[in-house]
Formats: C-alpha cells, sequence, structure tokens
C-alpha cells in the first residue's frame, strides 16, 4: 500500500524535533491541573482506581497511540495501567524507549494499528490525530474502535477550531506539515457515528503560550450486555 502524504510529512518532521520536543514538553503536566484532571479520570475509568500507582496493570492493556516521547505514557503508567506506546516516528520511540525503560514502545500508524481486535481496555490519541485530514478521520475512529474491547475507553485531546495550519517551523527546527483545529461537537459526532458514547468533554481557555482553546474528550464503547439489546 501506498502510504499518504500526510504520514510521511508527520512522520519527517516529528523525527526532526524529536530531542527538542521532549525535552520542551518533559515537565508540561506538572503545570497543567485540566490535563492532569482528564488524564486522572480516564485512568479511573479504564479501572485503574484502587490499583494507581501499583503498576499492577489489572485493568487490562492500554495503548497511547501517537505517544511521541512518551511522557502520557509514562503519567499513565504511574498510576497504575498496563500501557504501552505506538508512534509514527521512530526517533520519537527512540526517546521514549531511553526515558522510559519499563513501557514498550513501538513504530505504527494510527491509521493501521498492528493490534488485535477488541483487546484493548483503553487508548489514548493525545493531541496525535491534529496531523489527519478531518475527512479521515471516522476511519481512524473505526479503527480506534476495532481495537478497544465491549467496554473499552477512549481519551482525545485537541485544540480547537476548524482550519489547516501550514507548521514551517516547530521546537528550534524547520518542518513541512499540515496541522488541523478542529471543532469538539463535530468530533463528539463522529465518535458518535463510530459506536462511540461520549462520556465526558472538557474545552478550556488557552494557557500560558497557547493560542487555541484546548479540547478533551473521554468516549466509551457498549459493553457486551448493551450490545445485545435489540
Amino acid at each position: 500500500m501506498i502510504e499518504p502524504d500526510f504520514v510521511t510529512a508527520t512522520r519527517a518532521a516529528y523525527d526532526t524535533v524529536a530531542a527538542a520536543y521532549a525535552e520542551a514538553l518533559g515537565g508540561h503536566l506538572a503545570t497543567e491541573p485540566f490535563d492532569r484532571a482528564m488524564l486522572d479520570a480516564f485512568a479511573s475509568l479504564v479501572g485503574a482506581g484502587s490499583e494507581a500507582g501499583s503498576g499492577s496493570g489489572a485493568a487490562g492493556p492500554v495503548v497511547e497511540v501517537g505517544c511521541g516521547p512518551g511522557r502520557i505514557t509514562g503519567y499513565l503508567r504511574d498510576r497504575g495501567l498496563d500501557i504501552a506506546g505506538i508512534d509514527l516516528s521512530p526517533a520519537m520511540i527512540d526517546v521514549a524507549r531511553a526515558a522510559h525503560p519499563g513501557i514498550p514502545f513501538s513504530v505504527g500508524s494510527m491509521i493501521a494499528l498492528d493490534l488485535p481486535g477488541g483487546g484493548l481496555a483503553g487508548l489514548v490519541a493525545w493531541y496525535s490525530i491534529i496531523h489527519t485530514p478531518p475527512e479521515l478521520l471516522p476511519g481512524v475512529f473505526a479503527e480506534f474502535r476495532r481495537v478497544l474491547r465491549p467496554g473499552g475507553r477512549l481519551l482525545l485531546a485537541f485544540q480547537v477550531g476548524d482550519e489547516r495550519v501550514r507548521v514551517d517551523h516547530a521546537y528550534g527546527h524547520p518542518v513541512d506539515v499540515d496541522a488541523y483545529r478542529l471543532p469538539p461537537d463535530h468530533i463528539a459526532d463522529l465518535l458518535t457515528t463510530t459506536s462511540f458514547t461520549v462520556d465526558a468533554r472538557l474545552v478550556r481557555a488557552p494557557r500560558q503560550d497557547e493560542k487555541r482553546p484546548q479540547a478533551y474528550l473521554i468516549a466509551s464503547t457498549a459493553a457486551d450486555s448493551e450490545e445485545e439489546t435489540p
């Protein structure tokens, strides 16, 4: 299969900025209470709950898709989730493995996950759908739905808007990649169309050097008993 141009461009951009990106955002979560609140809610809903901090992974497997240097993956592992990371960029995966040697990381693409159907208790896409053309997002969400088990949880984060932005410089390096600002209501509708139920959403005002509001959605797949209901 011929790789889509946006996938090639995204990989090249993140290979270029991997080390600088990791350094710039390494301590970012410590200053973002809303980010931590949504991540903690996701961890609790997936089932870590009383296991938080134990690393026991009793809730079942979770994957962060577009994990970058692993900062979100590591945060959720510390809250008890049995989590792995997948990223398009080999350079990002190298950084993640060095920073979090106890977590499995692998190179892969969200448009075709190398995962069995129905195996995950949770999936996180933290600012990783933003380089996918919006018309392709239904297919991405269908892929997320495929790999989640009944009752599984999905967490999305993205910048709010309704436009394409050409990014030619990031983290001190020249790049050439598109990023998309997305309307939360539209994303929620796409999830519903893909057989998710949107359980929670948060849209917060820009903070620090951000230029856009930020959105977070937690969604779930139907449990077995619900799927069997006529």
